[in-house]
């Protein structure tokens, strides 16, 4: 049941004619008021379905997910961060769990004059959190008078399963999935195979299940060809379930690039993808790297990174990847700037140092570069890739000491257990060692090692190592041409 907490009559009709150009909405991340921290997956799962579902609708800009929780448990005012993200209104709220009680207050504020739009107390069974979802989606845009066709209520009040149980271990899954962490992945990764033991048809679990593993080599000791092939599995089994899933389509296509160097089938799925969803920014930015990157189309690239970046304008991970791409194009002053730019976000982004690091190192400025290594390293907390480019770092300021010790323990941990091969390659092509470089590129290529073995063609890293028949060979068993 719900209780109204809305306007009277007359000033809603008042504010339904005022909010009919309001094209542009922030989804601020709800407040867990239960006093548990085991509900934040609750208040965080509300907040992401209704991006996710309200952020298909063609006419409404909806603030991604990297872009409102950078606010989550800071004392902000909705207004200033309504301003600071430049929307029209914003949507704020509240959860309370109690036992299996649920109680949910949201409100709809127009931002160009602080007027409320739409508000509403929902208190219901734990098990009715879907039903609250839709009957929130859809409230939103009745109140800002959107017409919708019948596909698009359809995405409003769809429900990828109806088992609560299952719906309460993927909300769990996406609480852990974010923290993009080692620990949280494989946490996350546990929660989605448990949704999908209590509902095997749920397609949105096995997304998710395919996202984590395609994620988790960049932030645990686990082997990408091993990982990426589970999450290739994991999405061809989501798109079985529900073709429409543009999510789905990205994971394969980028499984494709990345494990079969199948360059044209990896294009025909980011594009498939991008027609179901041309609004979502990972698959524009994942289409320009590792595809588009990964072929040398660079410039094709560039403006897929950008309309990622236009699509989410506040997303870290976006605009670093938009400087790692003027630094592919050897902008490295326009690199510098975006990289700079992006830290202004967030001083504590560790790939942010870690990319700007690299362009220090192309501009030959190496104390500036160990600094940033340096930083991204802890920050990072132990990231194989920051230990190796700081390594390399190192090794072409003069260092040789330093590098070859690090590269010492590299090799020692690479006998123990997995560590990156390209990393420990990069090490040697810095000491100025081509052929173990060689050597150790050869094992990159047959460990399908992250994204940066992906821009072997294009990478300014390697032009030391182009005029040799070997490089060409390496580009050839990657299905590139040199």
């Amino acid at each position: 049941m719900a209780f109204g907490i809305g306007k009277p009559a007359a000033a809603l009709y008042h504010f339904l004619g005022r909010s009919q150009d309001i094209n542009s909405l922030a989804v601020l991340p709800f407040v867990n008021a239960s006093g548990d921290s085991g509900a934040e997956y609750l208040s965080d799962g509300i907040t992401d379905s209704l991006i996710n579902r309200l952020s298909r609708l063609p006419k409404l800009k909806v603030m991604s997910h990297s872009a409102v929780f950078r606010y989550k448990g800071r004392e902000t005012d909705p207004l200033a961060v309504g301003r600071e993200l430049k929307v029209n209104a914003v949507l704020t709220g509240r959860l309370e769990q109690r036992g299996e009680s649920l109680s949910i207050g949201a409100e709809l504020v127009d931002m160009r004059d602080n007027s409320q739009i739409w508000g509403e107390q929902y208190r219901r069974r734990l098990a009715d959190m879907q039903a609250i979802q839709e009957d929130i989606g859809l409230e939103i845009t009745d109140r800002l008078r959107l017409k919708l066709t019948g596909e698009q209520k359809k995405w409003l009040s769809e429900r990828n399963t109806q088992n609560t149980q299952a719906y309460r271990e993927y909300l769990k899954g996406c609480y852990h999935s974010n923290k993009r962490t080692g620990e949280g992945l494989k946490t996350a990764i546990e929660h989605f195979e448990q949704a999908i033991a209590k509902d095997p048809g749920y397609a949105l679990a096995y997304f998710g299940l395919a996202e984590c593993y395609g994620a988790i080599s960049t932030y645990a000791a686990v082997l990408p060809r091993d990982s990426l092939a589970k999450a290739r599995t994991a999405a061809l089994k989501a798109l079985q379930i529900d073709g429409s899933l543009a999510e789905a389509h990205t994971i394969l296509a980028a499984a494709k690039t990345c494990i079969d160097w199948d360059w044209a089938g990896g294009e025909r799925d980011f594009k498939r993808g991008l027609e179901l969803n041309p609004r979502y920014p990972n698959g524009h930015a994942w289409y320009a790297s590792p595809l588009l990157v990964g072929m040398g189309r660079l410039n094709e690239a560039l403006v897929e990174q950008k309309r990622a970046q236009e699509l989410d304008p506040t997303s870290l991970i976006i605009n670093t990847r938009l400087g790692d791409i003027y630094y592919l194009l050897r902008q490295y002053d326009q690199a510098l700037e975006q990289h700079r730019q992006t830290l202004a976000l967030d001083m504590n982004f560790g790939n942010t140092h870690l990319s700007l690091g690299s362009v220090y190192i192309q501009k030959s400025m190496y104390p500036e570069a160990i600094a940033e290594l340096q930083t991204a390293l802890k920050l990072l907390e132990g990231n194989p890739d920051a230990i190796a480019r700081l390594a390399h770092a190192y090794a072409v300021s003069g260092n040789r000491v330093e590098a070859q010790k690090i590269l010492a323990d590299l090799t020692e941990r690479s006998k123990r257990g997995y560590f990156p091969a390209f990393g420990i390659a990069t090490v040697y092509l810095g000491l100025g060692d081509k052929d173990r470089a060689f050597q150790w590129l050869q094992k990159a290529i047959e460990e399908r090692g992250g994204v940066r073995m992906m821009w072997l063609k294009v990478d300014p890293l390697f032009d030391p190592l182009r005029s040799d028949q070997r490089f060409s060979d390496l580009l050839h068993s990657m299905n590139l041409a040199p």
